[in-house]
């Protein structure tokens, strides 16, 4: 065959492919979030991947709209999730009558944007989200709840140096009321939410462009200059001279989102107020948040998310306030694996190799059967050939024990038991070394 009617194997870009043992280090940092999600109550719900245009487009805009895989199929106008928040919305207004509110769901799945792949970046990539939904009203307790959740998974994955980052778009909002210049709000935040790639001269020009005067822009950076502790920072806010309602009101959610995080039992060194954060633009309307781990700041935000009034007013006239987080599991993989941050020793969950040494499989079969009723992962080797070729494939998986029958074994129904990590042999009844692997592993 020529090479120009080859086939490429190669993965497209910015679709993400693992070998066996990164695909089980993978699904371990996948269980951990989904099994923390159901511990804080969370019930899962899985929407389809694909959804009518329309349904997305309604809450796409930006960016975002551009890079919306969309297609026709027969009359149809369809297109591949960007993310699991539009479909929620829709799944909430759909199944109102049938749903508990508050609402609390996790989903986990794939979600697909049309962007250009590279570090960091994919175009089909796992999310793992949690929100709760309220039916009119939405308490803050809640938004205190949700730093909890994300301090329990990242101390699950064994990192201790992190820090979840709180805010509260009110304040935003209300220091640019105060300052009379609202109407240039979504140009300021976007401009500020580069302040960490531009420095504050970058900033300033750009605000100069808006036409805000430069006594604004100083009261501007005063406030985000503020430093310090939560309680440092709550106080220095008070002192701003800013009059306006919704700046006091954000102050006063933040001081008790904070308060009760403390209460969560989430330790000081693992959360602070930072006044930078500007997420979601118009999306998020009251608390915010945004988790870096302290070692590694290169990587950006590894959890972000917050509250909003409304989640649904595309699809509905009811009010639907909600407040969640997102973890873009992917990318977080990724950038742990290349900085080797990520334990990928296991090859296979495997933990016992049954070596039938005779045609006759029967009481191979037999113990592998028990074994996997009491949840031992357990393979049978089929293999023909020389014993040093199943031993060579029981250490290329690390598969830690392997259980030899052979005739003698099959006479006296008993099994060899090589433990492979500490290279002991013995022989023991069915009993016996069911109990021995249930200690061992």
């Amino acid at each position: 065959m020529s090479k120009k009617n080859e086939v490429t194997t190669r993965a497209l870009s910015g679709f993400m492919e693992l070998l066996p043992q990164e695909q089980i280090a993978f699904n371990n940092m996948l269980d951990i979030i989904r099994n923390t999600y159901e511990t804080f109550g969370f019930v899962p719900i899985d929407t389809p991947i694909l959804e009518r245009f329309g349904t997305l487009l309604a809450k796409a805009g930006g960016e975002t709209e551009k890079q919306i895989y969309q297609f026709t199929k027969g009359k149809s106008e369809l297109a591949m999730r960007f993310d699991l928040t539009v479909p929620l919305s829709r799944y909430v207004v759909e199944h109102y009558g049938d749903l508990t509110f508050p609402f609390r769901r996790y989903a986990i799945g794939k979600v697909f944007r049309g962007e250009r792949a590279q570090s960091g970046r994919f175009r089909e990539f796992y999310q793992c989200d949690i929100d709760v939904i309220g039916n009119e009203v939405l308490d803050l307790r809640f938004d205190a709840e949700i730093p909890s959740v994300i301090y329990t998974i990242f101390r699950e994955f064994g990192f201790d140096a992190f820090t979840i980052r709180v805010n509260n778009r009110k304040i935003f909002n209300g220091l640019f009321e105060g300052l009379n210049i609202d109407e240039f709000r979504v140009d300021i935040m976007r401009s500020i939410d580069k302040l960490e790639k531009i420095g504050r001269n970058g900033v300033e020009k750009e605000l100069n462009k808006l036409g805000i005067v430069s006594e604004k822009i100083i009261r501007i950076f005063d406030f985000l200059n503020i430093k310090g502790n939560s309680q440092e920072i709550l106080n220095a806010l008070k002192q701003l001279d800013i009059t306006n309602e919704k700046f006091d009101e954000g102050i006063e959610e933040l001081s008790k989102v904070v308060d009760m995080m403390r209460q969560f039992d989430i330790p000081e060194k693992n959360f602070a107020i930072d006044l930078t954060i500007a997420r979601g633009l118009d999306y998020y309307t009251g608390t915010v948040y945004e988790t870096q781990l302290d070692e590694y700041p290169e990587i950006g935000s590894v959890c972000s998310g917050g509250r909003y009034d409304d989640l649904a007013s595309t699809y509905t006239d009811r009010k639907l306030p909600g407040v969640g987080i997102s973890i873009g599991l992917t990318r977080l993989f990724d950038q742990l694996r290349s900085r080797d941050l990520i334990n990928i020793d296991f090859v296979t969950k495997t933990k016992v190799l049954v070596v039938p040494m005779t045609e006759d499989i029967k009481q191979s079969v037999s113990i592998a059967t028990v074994l996997r009723k009491n949840n031992i992962s357990t393979e049978i080797s089929f293999v023909e050939g020389k014993l040093k070729k199943r031993l060579t494939y029981a250490n290329k998986k690390k598969i830690p024990f392997v259980i030899f029958i052979g005739e003698d074994e099959i006479e006296k129904k008993v099994y060899m038991l090589k433990d492979f990590v500490n290279g002991t042999q013995e022989i023991l009844s069915r009993e016996d070394l069911l109990q021995k692997l249930k200690r061992a592993l």
